[in-house]
């Protein structure tokens, strides 16, 4: 029931892109944005822009969305636009500072993620881009295993030279 839950909300989503990184530090966030207002130069894509990053949420500062609110209504939450055709949903809008630490179990971070699947209500969609926290926990092996409910179209993977 959840699968079909989640691939009901997720099927107005054309393509899904992951961006992940072995370690942090690498640009993963700083490419997820760019790679985001890029697709989004194009006005006739909706795109949308979804930052897991638990423990470090930084898209809500680079897209200059800091101390911006996530409302809820009937349909769900509502992202945060950038602009008409660009929508972001972060942890980082649920903290009351930006400098709040995060310090939750996997259980509740893989709850946190697949309410963020479930419950926000992007509308119809041309490229949902998901920016992932670093490294291989948890929560990466859930929001794959979430997302092939729908379907996933490929990831970028950030490393460095080192």
């Amino acid at each position: 029931a959840e699968a079909a839950e989640l691939r009901e909300r997720l099927r107005s989503v054309k393509h899904t892109v992951l961006v992940l990184s072995g370690k942090g530090g690498v640009g993963k966030s700083t490419f997820s944005a760019l790679l985001a207002h890029g697709l989004a130069a194009d006005e006739a894509k909706q795109v949308a822009l979804l930052d897991i990053d638990i423990c470090g949420p930084s898209i809500p500062k680079m897209m200059g969305l800091e101390g911006e609110q996530v409302h809820q209504s009937g349909s769900g939450w509502s992202p945060v636009y950038v602009e008409e055709n660009l929508g972001v949903m972060s942890v980082g809008f649920l903290l009351s500072s930006p400098d709040d630490a995060v310090i939750w179990r996997g259980p509740k971070k893989n709850g946190l993620i697949k309410q963020f699947l479930r419950d926000v209500d992007w509308g119809e969609i041309d490229y949902l881009i998901v920016d992932t926290p670093p490294g291989t926990s948890d929560e990466h092996l859930s929001i794959v295993q979430y997302l092939s409910a729908a379907h996933i179209d490929g990831a970028v993977i950030i490393t460095t030279p080192q």
